[in-house]
């Protein structure tokens, strides 16, 4: 589906089932479209076929669900995506005989051991991954794009076929994936709306006396129910108290207490499009330094969110949040982690808002991206902790940024009128978006609504 067949595609939520009242987003005809964006990347980098093996890029170009194991996400199934027809999947032998009967739009689909052990790598490469190469114009040569593999991998795609030049291919996956297209839009709506009761679920069941581990299992019990595939994160992040200062990120059997913060980091992947989000919320009443941070973070996100318009860099974003940070004192505490991510098919994904380590590109935001942007600020020695993170989903766009995830802040935590929906309820189909800091919102005292 386009734009053009429905001019709200991808502004909210529309529902995940499929009906006959109305012209809801076909996930086959975005995954056609998706393959398409591919092949023009592949092609503008002088590739000549694409060899797959991470979770996210299979998925985007051929649809694959699969069981996945802990820590061997990317040896466990591929695809090859060559100049011309459809992708080859190449599926472990737990899924093939599913796959040929559930996905009919994959011409060609091979099973291939667990990428790992040598021997059996060596096998795949010799028995089927070269034959599908030859078979697709690459038999006396070219250049293939590999995004991720064991060394063991390289050392047989160059030693069983040498005529073939090994390049990057994840660079082309993303640049492929970085500005989302209207029906990817309308399936992270979806996802977010997932994340969003995700976590008023985990909010909800914040109280003195319960461990931050009950509070995930809440949570992932809404996941689960509504149809969600798998958090944000392997390990949910809810940390209470002392725990955010500075973050521990995992949920422990830390009992929450009268006077902590807790910190909720969830999140929910549906259609394989993740919606990312985070809140804090306090379990009793504030005191003044857990309130001063809160705010700080508050605005430090209002102000990336204004200043996430298409023409500006990721640069002019990080330091909107500093800036904003800087105005309460606290520009020099958050945590030596990037300020936002991009989001989308992969849960964490290029390019980056804040990174601080050597290498970090530039980059100029275009209408369509998508970031996750989740400040956290964090000073020590304060009973319950005053350590914050606020995180949003939030597509770039002509007049600003527009947050895809709506759960209320922590008016508990605010100092000023500053309301706790920013929201862009009223956005006009198609336009921009107005102030972040929308004071029609109002200001309320708690969390509870949606």
């Amino acid at each position: 589906m386009t734009a053009s067949e429905r001019p709200d595609v991808g502004q909210f939520a529309h529902g995940q089932f499929r009906t006959d009242y109305e012209l809801r987003p076909d996930p086959h005809a975005l995954r056609e479209a998706r393959v398409e964006r591919a092949r023009a990347a592949m092609r503008a980098a002088g590739l000549d076929a694409l060899l797959l093996w991470k979770n996210e890029n299979v998925r985007y170009l051929t649809g694959l669900r699969a069981q996945l194991i802990a820590g061997k996400s990317a040896l466990l199934n591929g695809c090859i995506l060559p100049a011309e027809g459809a992708p080859i999947l190449l599926a472990s032998g737990g899924e093939i005989e599913r796959c040929r009967i559930v996905m009919p739009w994959l011409g060609e689909l091979h099973a291939v051991p667990i990428m790992e052990a040598r021997g059996l790598v060596r096998g795949a490469v010799e028995t089927t991954i070269g034959p599908a190469l030859a078979r697709h114009g690459l038999a006396d040569g070219g250049t293939l794009g590999v995004d991720e593999a064991a060394m063991c991998q390289y050392e047989a795609l160059s030693e069983l076929l040498p005529q073939i030049r090994l390049a990057d291919g994840d660079a082309v996956m993303q640049a492929a994936r970085r500005v989302k297209l209207p029906g990817e839009l309308a399936l992270l709506q979806e996802a977010c709306a997932i994340a969003e009761a995700v976590t008023q679920s985990a909010i909800d069941a914040v109280r003195p006396g319960v461990r931050e581990l009950d509070v995930v299992a809440d949570a992932m019990h809404t996941l689960f129910r509504l149809g969600g595939e798998e958090a944000h994160v392997t390990t949910p992040f809810v940390a209470s108290g002392e725990h955010m200062a500075p973050p521990n990120r995992i949920a422990s059997d830390k009992i929450i207490r009268d006077g902590d913060l807790v910190f909720i980091d969830i999140g929910a992947q549906w259609a394989g499009y993740f919606g990312d989000m985070g809140r804090t919320v306090i379990c009793g009443a504030p005191n003044a330094e857990q309130r001063r941070v809160y705010t700080a973070v508050y605005d430090a996100l209002a102000a990336a969110t204004e200043a996430m318009r298409a023409g500006n860099t990721n640069r002019d974003v990080e330091h909107a949040v500093h800036e904003a940070a800087a105005r309460h004192g606290l520009a020099d505490r958050f945590i030596s982690l990037f300020i936002g991510h991009g989001v989308g098919i992969g849960a964490n994904e290029p390019p980056y808002v804040g990174e601080s380590l050597p290498g970090d590109e530039t980059v100029v935001l275009e209408e369509g991206m998508t970031f996750a942007v989740e400040p956290l600020i964090w000073i020590p020695g304060v009973a319950g902790g005053a350590g914050v993170r606020l995180e949003d989903t939030i597509v770039v766009e002509a007049g600003g940024g527009r947050p895809l995830t709506r759960t209320a802040f922590d008016g508990r935590l605010l100092t000023g009128d500053r309301p706790v929906r920013r929201h862009d309820a009223h956005q006009a189909i198609g336009g921009g978006s107005p102030s972040a800091l929308d004071s029609s919102a109002g200001s309320q005292s708690h969390t509870t609504q949606a």
